[in-house]
């Protein structure tokens, strides 16, 4: 439970609201420039947070450093209720500029459902192999919906 103060200095139960902001700022002082992912749970929480709560679907990048230190976190494209357009040359030109040395993938279905379709194993195969080119290692692809799926978990991503 967290609790907040009163202008009388009394604690109460802090409403959803609050606890929703300071969640939020946590999750995204866990992605600030330089701040290590040492769990693919880290990495999950944190994405979750962000991802959730979007209507429509958002394809983003958490792109790391060699010793998988954040380098920055973009929400790349945004799409319909059930899809999103992934334009690969884009995260290849981000990753460069970036001098990423691995990236977490990660998109919501706002459907709530979070097993991946055919269409994003395809898509994270595609990106894998053209980010292995310039030495960019994608270390998962998340899916969230109600729950998060880890598709380096399942068994999806193949190193």
């Amino acid at each position: 439970m967290l609790y907040i103060q009163d202008q009388d200095g009394t604690y109460l139960p802090a409403p959803k609201e609050a606890i929703f902001t300071e969640a939020k700022r946590i999750s995204g002082y866990r992605l600030r420039r330089g701040a290590a992912i040492c769990s693919s749970n880290i990495a999950r929480s944190v994405i979750q947070h962000k991802l959730e709560h979007h209507q429509s679907e958002v394809f983003a990048c958490l792109f790391l450093d060699s010793k998988h230190r954040v380098l920055e976190f973009t929400e790349m494209f945004r799409g319909s209720i059930n899809c999103a357009t992934v334009h690969p040359r884009e995260v290849v030109k981000l990753a460069l500029r970036l001098n990423a040395a691995a990236v977490v993938l990660a998109h919501n279905h706002p459907s709530g459902e979070s097993i991946p379709s055919r269409q994003d194993i395809e898509l994270t195969q595609k990106l894998r192999d053209i980010l292995q080119v310039i030495d960019v290692r994608v270390l998962d692809h998340l899916v969230i919906g109600d729950e998060v799926t880890s598709m380096a978990d399942s068994g999806l991503i193949h190193q």
